[in-house]
This record gives C-alpha cells, sequence and structure tokens, in this order.
C-alpha cells in the first residue's frame, strides 16, 4: 500500500492524459447527454417524496417505518445530484452552456452550492493545484492558525486523533462546514489573507455578484420546500433533514478518501496525491463512477463510463503505481491512522504537534525544497 518506488519521480496529470488518451476509444470524450436523465429523476424522487410526505401527516409509528425506506433513496438522490453535477460541470455530459448551468444549478441546491462558486472552487482551482499548498481542498497545515475552521475538521474528519462515533456524526456537518467556509471567504473577503480555509482563492468581482444571487436563489428554494412542508416538525425531519443528513453523510464518505490520506505534491501526480477507492457495483452504478477518483483527476472531462477502462490502461503501463486503488475499508484505515493536519509535504501531525506521522501511502524523496510556509 505504499509508492516507495512510484514516487520518486512524480509524474504530471498531462503526462498522464497525453500517453493513454491515444489508447481510449473516441466514444469516450463525446459527451453523453443520457445522463441529463440522472439529474431530472433524482429530482423528481426529491418532489415526490416531499409530496409523499406532506400527505401522510399527521403521522404515526406505522407512516413513519413506510417512509423510512423513502428518506434512505431521497439521501441517495442527493448524493447522486452532487455527482452527476459534477459530471455535468466538467462537460461530459453536454456541452451547451444556459442547459448546463441551469440543471447544474438545480442539482447543486440541495448541496447550498452555488453553481459559480463550485466551478471556481473544484474545476478551476482543486484541478489544477490538487493537494498543493494553493489546493483548498486540502488537509489544514500544522502551521496555519488554530481556526474555528480548522478546529472543526479537527474534530470530526477521520484521523487517529478522533473517535470513530465522532467521524460519524460529524459527517454531514463536514459538507456544510466546507460549503460555508468557501462561500463566507469569497463574499467577504475574497482573495484577502483568510486562515479559515485551508487556502484562499480569488473570484473576479462579477462572479462574486453571482455567486451571491444564485445563493440567495438557493436560500429562496429551501425555504419554499420547507414552507410546502408547513413547517411540520415530523415531517421536516424525515422528509428534508434525515435526507439531506444522510446525503451529506455519503458524499462527504467519497471524499474524505479522495486525498486526505494521501502526501502533498509539487507536482500534480493524480496517482500519488489522489486515490480510488473500490465499492460495490451497485453503488458505481448510481454514482456514476465516483469512486474513480485519481481516474477522473487524470480525464476530468471524460465519460465516467470509461474510468473503468482508464484503470485498465494504468494497470499496463504504470503498474508500479497502482497503490492509488484501496477498498473502502483499508482507504478509511489510512484516514483512521494518521492525524489530519500536514506536518510537511509527506508527513502528519496532531493538533498539539507532539506526534509526526509518515504518510503510509507515498513517499516525496526527490521533491524540491519545501516553502517557508510549511517549514517548522
Amino acid at each position: 500500500m505504499s509508492y516507495e518506488n512510484a514516487s520518486d519521480n512524480l509524474i504530471s496529470q498531462a503526462t498522464y492524459a497525453k500517453a493513454l488518451r491515444p489508447l481510449l476509444p473516441p466514444a469516450a470524450f463525446i459527451p453523453d447527454q443520457e445522463k441529463l436523465l440522472i439529474i431530472v429523476i433524482n429530482l423528481a424522487i426529491l418532489i415526490l417524496g416531499w409530496s409523499i410526505a406532506k400527505q401522510l401527516a399527521p403521522w404515526s409509528m406505522a407512516r413513519i417505518g413506510a417512509f423510512l425506506p423513502l428518506a434512505v433513496i431521497m439521501a441517495n438522490s442527493v448524493i447522486t445530484l452532487l455527482f452527476s453535477s459534477h459530471d455535468l460541470f466538467h462537460g461530459s455530459v453536454i456541452h451547451q452552456p444556459r442547459l448546463t448551468y441551469g440543471l447544474g444549478f438545480l442539482g447543486l441546491t440541495m448541496l447550498w452550492m452555488p453553481p459559480t462558486l463550485w466551478q471556481i472552487v473544484h474545476n478551476r482551482v482543486h484541478h489544477n493545484t490538487t493537494n498543493s499548498l494553493d489546493d483548498p481542498d486540502r488537509n489544514y497545515l500544522f502551521q496555519q492558525p488554530k481556526t474555528w475552521g480548522k478546529w472543526i475538521q479537527n474534530q470530526v474528519a477521520p484521523s487517529s486523533e478522533v473517535a470513530p462515533w465522532r467521524s460519524i456524526l460529524g459527517l454531514p456537518l463536514a459538507w456544510v462546514v466546507y460549503t460555508f467556509r468557501n462561500l463566507t471567504a469569497v463574499l467577504l473577503w475574497n482573495g484577502k489573507p483568510v486562515d479559515y480555509v485551508p487556502a484562499s482563492f480569488r473570484v473576479k468581482p462579477q462572479d462574486r455578484r453571482q455567486i451571491m444571487w444564485e445563493f440567495l436563489a438557493i436560500l429562496l428554494l429551501h425555504t419554499g420546500v420547507i414552507s410546502y412542508l408547513a413547517f411540520q416538525p415530523i415531517t421536516l425531519t424525515l422528509a428534508y433533514f434525515l435526507p439531506i443528513g444522510l446525503g451529506y453523510s455519503g458524499l462527504i464518505s467519497y471524499i474524505y478518501t479522495n486525498h486526505l490520506a494521501c502526501p502533498m505534491t509539487p507536482v500534480n501526480d493524480p496517482l500519488i496525491n489522489s486515490i480510488s477507492v473500490q465499492v460495490p457495483k451497485i453503488l458505481d452504478v448510481l454514482h456514476l463512477n465516483f469512486s474513480y477518483h485519481a481516474e477522473h483527476h487524470i480525464f476530468p472531462g471524460l465519460n465516467s463510463d470509461y474510468y473503468p477502462a482508464v484503470r485498465e490502461l494504468l494497470q499496463q503501463h504504470y503498474p508500479e503505481r497502482m497503490g492509488y486503488v484501496l477498498s473502502a475499508r483499508a482507504a478509511w484505515q489510512s484516514l483512521r491512522r494518521t492525524p489530519r493536519l500536514y506536518r510537511d509535504q509527506h508527513s502528519f501531525s496532531n493538533w498539539a504537534g507532539t506526534v509526526t506521522v509518515p504518510c503510509a501511502l507515498g513517499r516525496q524523496e526527490t521533491t524540491p525544497a519545501l516553502s517557508p510556509a510549511l517549514k517548522t
């Protein structure tokens, strides 16, 4: 499970893509418009769930028991809406900007994520600076100030310092904090030094205004759903808060494994700074192969149906680097065995700085000198 040989020399994402692209069929790079139906179906599931919940009030134990399976299905729709919107904004579904924006906005509404913010923080920043000092999705540095954002992540993210029950309870909170910290950093500060995010980024003034209006529209839509459910506590709990909480828990379970147990890399090498997890086939079908995360980082705009083919090519051409593929259990164990703060590019530290643990998923023997921000 280590990269002790492979990580001596980092390979850029562009190098992998250049080598593998000619070996993939042309169809892999053609937008798959059929995936638009996935967004529509899952939006319809949520609307149907809210309609049924409203009709079931007043609630009895029998009605609650009958509705719970539907609440779980609605939670899966929250997960799938993020992953399908994720593919949509990467251009692997359609190349029509207005339709992409409109459906993407609806898909991200349940996540409280303005689509303009998502395209900037995920597509532009995260994909181009993956697990580097400039990546807002990385672990916090031990050397960064002990702010509320850093404190919350240290309390709930899976690590050797956090009890498993606390990680589980903190799963839905993690997505809320992720969205809140990036949204406020952009709307309130926009590029000025902000120490409660792992890495600050700047947006254009027109994008900043667009993000604000999108957030207000999302707030209005959520208010409309809550009003439709008549502000009834049991109805809101079963049909609104439970699906959202379970959905956020499911999606953040994937997201935690993507990069947090990996070393930081000065070169964007997806087979060193990203992890793909092996999950039951039904989850890959439901979640559009999101588990193939390193493959996605090599080809962000690829039709997700072809990520297994990318893995097969990586097995053939880079067999020494296949340590990036872990079972879901092993990926979580790698998180549970290490603290969640970066001491430097290839080791972790606990909150107090009394423990330093090397990253088990990679070594950086020939990386450039550390940035002053990473020096103790």
